[in-house]
């Protein structure tokens, strides 16, 4: 049919987010989403975006993706806090151990980079890691921590949770990253154990 596009968005998207992911915003050129897609530059513009454009795109596809899973995840924190914690960290666990994709965070990555991204991907990078701490923070508020330690927490577990991306790709082990998440929750069941 003429007009018709070729390719698949959504299958483009992800590959040019796997290639950012692994080599990082700076060390990724057109030439590398080119590869990576299987698109020329000039398809990649037109139906994509610049580079600029395509990154903030696949970071708004990493953050949805993986936001909707912890979600989900903190779903059930009203009731089963410290399960929903668990499940939370989980969600990272399983991403981390996931063959098929990079080591570490593409939004951690991101923001250890900011010292060479434009303002705007710097400004979204850390939109993405508040919109982590905001949904671990309103999980805690229902699962019966006060607005303090809700606060304190939710900037506590966000912490850990990029750590766990960040010590993971320097090479850390699944058992070290589990235990790093035990002690983690064993400090929450304290703190709410406390609070009953």
């Amino acid at each position: 049919m003429a007009g018709k596009k070729q390719f698949d968005i959504a299958t483009a998207l992800d590959a040019a987010m796997i290639q950012f992911w692994r080599a990082g915003y700076a060390d990724t050129s057109v030439d590398d989403l080119s590869r990576a897609t299987g698109l020329n530059r000039s398809s990649i513009y037109s139906s994509l975006g610049d580079k600029d454009t395509l990154f903030l795109r696949c970071l708004d596809r990493y953050t949805t993706r993986y936001g909707d899973k912890y979600d989900a995840a903190l779903s059930c924190a009203a009731d089963q806090p410290l399960a929903a914690v668990r499940a939370f960290f989980d969600i990272t666990l399983e991403r981390i151990a996931d063959p098929g994709l990079p080591d570490g965070c593409l939004v951690a990555q991101t923001v250890m980079a900011t010292p060479v991204l434009s303002a705007s991907i710097a400004a979204h990078a850390r939109e993405a890691i508040g919109f982590q701490h905001t949904r671990l923070r309103a999980a805690l508020k229902a699962g019966r921590l006060h607005d303090e330690a809700a606060e304190s927490y939710a900037t506590h577990l966000a912490a850990v949770n990029q750590s766990l991306a960040v010590m993971s790709r320097a090479g850390t082990s699944a058992e070290q990253l589990r235990a790093i998440v035990d002690v983690t929750v064993d400090a929450l069941a304290h703190t709410l154990g406390a609070s009953d």
